[in-house]
């Protein structure tokens, strides 16, 4: 089968290798009819996430069609169109019976990595480093996907694809990311990253009763897109205002009720800390540049709440606990618990509040990705959101 392989950092490749293979009773093979390229899938791309190796499959949002499964799999047959959530769970540890799935304790085959970097493993990803499992992505024409009795949700036929595609990653984080808010009628949320994730934590945040988000990026047309297709949407270009006065000012002095960090590992700015950060990663003296996040949490209000859905992957410098400490705040982050949201947000997509596909820029076959993962990089003003067809 054709797949996009890792090959080094600023290096893929659609190559030719083996179909997967049933391995184990709770498996399914999933013939993929839609995947995706993440903003996560950039860090990967650009070196910053350990653990990988030349000729490893990428991708982690896709969904398909089943073409077989493992005697232990009875929810799923043959035909079923699934989409498959990014964390890997097994449904029956601790965490998963408390809906904590992506730190399942059961599915990542090689938790030593992350036990010694972490202090413990969290669940398997797909197509996301050998620190996490090592597991071969979706970004291919088929994929195994381990522990299929608890992980891919079934979604009619009469659905497009496109329109329940993001609920195998970024729709589900947007919304834990707003979920995690606690979000109060008449609160104000700030978003850092206008990116996919950034744009469904927005739509979001008005779901859950927010009266007043305000978007944080310098790509101007990624502002424009969140403000074009969302009421009482507030826009913050950081390259020509400054920040924390802006909040302050639209927020009564006070600053918001929730901030959300949807930028994570890689974020850019011109303040001092940040050209920090560029220095010392690219001497490899940090793994992590979390401008940010530090900005995140200068300007939440007192008592306020910080959600983390933007990836990080290692140790960060110049974390401003003092100011956490004596403001009084809640942190919450992590990877998403996709079995947890998944059939409520699709159960929104079936009822029309929503339709995801709202952020789609590029329609492309898998042949191209290696064209789309440098754009992608590169042209984030236009580059918003990549879609491949693995049967194009």
């Amino acid at each position: 089968m054709k797949a996009v392989c890792w090959m080094g950092k600023h290096s893929v490749q659609v190559m030719d290798v083996p179909d997967p293979k049933i391995l184990n009773d709770r498996d399914a093979i999933i013939k993929i009819t839609r995947t995706a390229i993440c903003g996560s899938d950039l860090h990967l791309y650009n070196g910053y996430i350990p653990s990988m190796m030349q000729g490893d499959i990428l991708g982690h949002e896709f969904m398909g069609e089943v073409v077989e499964t493992g005697k232990a799999v009875s929810n799923l047959k043959q035909g079923d169109k699934v989409v498959v959530p990014f964390t890997i769970a097994c449904g029956n540890c601790f965490f998963c019976k408390n809906e904590m799935f992506s730190v399942c304790d059961n599915s990542n085959p090689k938790p030593e990595g992350q036990e010694t970097a972490y202090g413990f493993a969290g669940s398997g990803l797909f197509g996301f480093s050998h620190l996490m499992g090592g597991f071969a992505g979706g970004q291919a024409e088929y994929a195994r996907v381990p522990f299929a009795d608890v992980g891919p949700i079934k979604v009619p036929d009469s659905i497009e694809d496109e329109k329940v595609l993001f609920l195998s990653d970024i729709f589900p984080t947007g919304f834990m990311a707003a979920d995690n808010c606690n979000i109060k009628e008449g609160d104000t949320v700030a978003i850092w990253g206008a990116g996919p994730v950034g744009q469904f934590a927005t739509k979001s945040a008005f779901m859950l009763g927010a009266e007043k988000v305000v978007v944080i990026d310098h790509y101007q047309d990624r502002l424009d897109f969140a403000q074009a297709n969302n009421p009482n949407v507030e826009t913050i270009n950081f390259d020509d205002v400054e920040v924390h006065d802006k909040l302050k000012d639209l927020t009564g002095g006070r600053g918001p009720d929730s901030c959300i960090d949807a930028v994570g590992l890689e974020s850019h700015g011109t303040s001092v800390d940040s050209l920090l950060d560029y220095a010392k990663a690219a001497v490899f003296l940090a793994t992590d540049r979390p401008h940010a996040l530090r900005q995140a949490i200068f300007c939440v209000r007192k008592g306020g709440t910080v959600s983390i859905p933007g990836a990080y992957g290692g140790f960060m410098d110049k974390f401003p606990i003092g100011a956490a400490f004596n403001k009084g705040l809640t942190f919450k982050m992590g990877q998403t618990h996709m079995q947890a949201y998944m059939p409520r947000l699709l159960a929104a997509v079936e009822e029309g509040k929503i339709d995801p596909s709202f952020v789609i820029s590029h329609r492309l076959n898998l042949s191209e990705a290696p064209m789309a993962y440098d754009n992608f990089n590169t042209e984030k003003n236009q580059w918003r959101k990549v879609v491949l067809n693995p049967n194009g």
